[in-house]
């Protein structure tokens, strides 16, 4: 990889990396017809935070497109040359902050997305590897997003949509650019979540009463990516124990 970045300033975090900055957070624009997507005030608030403990950190804004999310990317890494990259992407119906570990070389979109395109069963990348891995120190993070009393999990699939595809595209590029650790972080909804229709399927003819999504507050989310991203800048291996899934 090319390049470190500037050192950050860590005057109210001592034993931090100065290696792994700038940090760049990055949130989705609203999709599927919402006016509303968490994850963008979650980065937002999150890089604030960060600034306020001596951090050079940033926010930017993708669109949730396939294309665009990773031309919005490059520019981000171009301008920024960050250390550290934690994307972060919204999983409605999700109880919990998930800390992603792999990204996988598919698309295949249920939905379109918002520039309209919806691939079926293609590669993020026809040359690239099968998947990459998450270089964030995933397994700390979900201990200390545990010990926060924030309700997280460790996750085997960031889905086959825009997250997945940016996640897959942070990934391959980090390896030829300044950053040195990267991942993606899914949360559910916020209290800000629109209403929803419980059990609906793709059958036209299903019924359901509507309900609320399952929510976090706004302020757990943005800290749940402060404490992601305090764990990437600590020099500190990952932990060596298991916590996988069974299934």
């Amino acid at each position: 990889m090319t390049g470190t970045g500037p050192a950050i300033t860590a005057h109210h975090a001592p034993g931090l990396s100065p290696l792994l900055s700038p940090l760049l957070l990055t949130g989705f624009e609203p999709f599927a017809g919402d006016g509303h997507n968490p994850s963008w005030p979650a980065a937002q608030e999150a890089a604030r935070r960060l600034r306020d403990r001596g951090f050079d950190a940033v926010a930017v804004r993708l669109p949730c497109s396939f294309a665009g999310s990773t031309e919005a990317l490059e520019r981000a890494l171009a301008e920024h040359r960050p250390g550290t990259v934690i994307a972060c992407g919204l999983a409605g119906g999700r109880t919990r902050v998930a800390v992603e570990r792999v990204a996988v070389n598919l698309q295949d979109a249920r939905i379109p997305d918002n520039a309209g395109a919806q691939p079926a069963g293609q590669a993020v990348d026809e040359a690239g590897p099968a998947a990459y891995f998450s270089t964030l120190p995933v397994k700390r993070i979900f201990a200390a997003l545990r010990e926060a009393a924030i309700p997280a999990e460790l996750s085997l699939s960031a889905g086959s949509f825009v997250c997945n595809h940016l996640f897959y595209a942070l990934m391959a590029r980090a390896e030829t650019s300044s950053v040195r650790t990267a991942g993606f972080i899914h949360v559910p909804w916020d209290e800000n979540a629109p209403r929803r229709t419980a059990g609906v399927s793709e059958h036209a003819d299903d019924r359901a009463r509507p309900e609320p999504w399952p929510t976090l507050p706004g302020t757990q989310l943005a800290e749940a990516l402060v404490i992601a991203a305090l764990e990437a800048a600590r020099p500190a291996s990952d932990l060596d124990e298991p916590d996988g899934s069974l299934y």
